[in-house]
């Protein structure tokens, strides 16, 4: 990949999350010149802030701050470029003007701001639906919208902030938890390589987070890591335990996603 961004003029140079701290590994170890990239990135939301900025920084080129889905076509949700070099503190988005955005309870009410709710949409550049899955659909897309199964919040100034996915909501004594925002505390520590926080069974309060941690050399212990949450985190959002594992052992997708139900299915083994 490396070799060809030498050879080729790249518009978007699309870098899905997980593949990054790979690319950035090789990209340091070898810095050949490069043709020319007008934007690089997607789904900022889901990547190291410093990751961010140290890929942005090697290819001279900005980050696509954008939240969509192949079923989007284009992203419902949009911001400025990052510029290279920087690591965002925020990633507000506007809702596209090419279709209409809903965010809503599990009752489809629209929610009122600062609350989240699924984001729900409907414009021409939706699919049409699932090939031969016919009572996914039906759900799917119920009242008129497709349901994304991603979280928002809208803020007054009509911007959305990501939350997290719908189905990796943890209840811990009777509060929501969004292990999104546990990950982007942990990941913002520069020693973090990869974060992922996931529900495991608890005596006590029915579920509560436990977060997979992959650091870089030097990184941090369970005890620099718990007092970071401490001054970012309520208690109730705090990891229970923190697992560390290699970079390589985090389960993904073909599209580097990692598998969630993999990682809760360890802590039972």
């Amino acid at each position: 990949m490396n070799e060809a961004l030498s050879r080729h003029r790249i518009g978007w140079f699309v870098m899905m999350p997980g593949a990054l701290e790979a690319f950035i590994g090789e990209r340091r170890a070898n810095p050949l010149p490069l043709k020319g990239i007008k934007v690089c990135g997607a789904m900022a939301d889901l990547v190291p802030p410093h990751q961010i900025a140290e890929l942005t920084s090697l290819l001279g080129a900005p980050y696509l701050n954008s939240f969509g889905a192949t079923e989007t076509g284009l992203p419902p949700g949009t911001a400025d470029l990052i510029a290279p070099g920087v690591a965002p503190e925020t990633l507000s988005k506007r809702i596209s003007a090419f279709c209409e955005v809903r965010l809503v309870d599990p009752e489809d009410r629209d929610v009122p701001i600062g609350s989240p709710g699924e984001m729900a949409l409907r414009g021409p550049t939706l699919f049409s639906g699932y090939w031969n899955a016919d009572d996914t659909n039906v759900g799917d897309f119920r009242n008129g919208f497709f349901h994304m199964g991603d979280l928002f919040r809208r803020n007054r100034d009509g911007t959305i902030d990501f939350v997290d996915r719908v189905k990796y909501l943890i209840k811990t004594g009777g509060e929501n938890v969004y292990p999104a925002e546990i990950e982007r505390v942990l990941l913002a520590h520069p020693g973090v390589v990869d974060a992922a926080v996931v529900r495991a069974l608890d005596a006590k309060w029915g579920e509560s987070a436990v977060a997979f941690v992959a650091c870089g050399n030097d990184g941090p212990d369970a005890e620099e890591l718990m007092q970071l949450c401490r001054e970012k985190l309520a208690g109730y959002k705090r990891p229970r335990e923190f697992l560390f594992i290699a970079f390589e052992d985090f389960p993904r997708s073909t599209s580097g996603k990692i598998q969630r139900h993999i990682l809760e299915s360890r802590l039972t083994n």
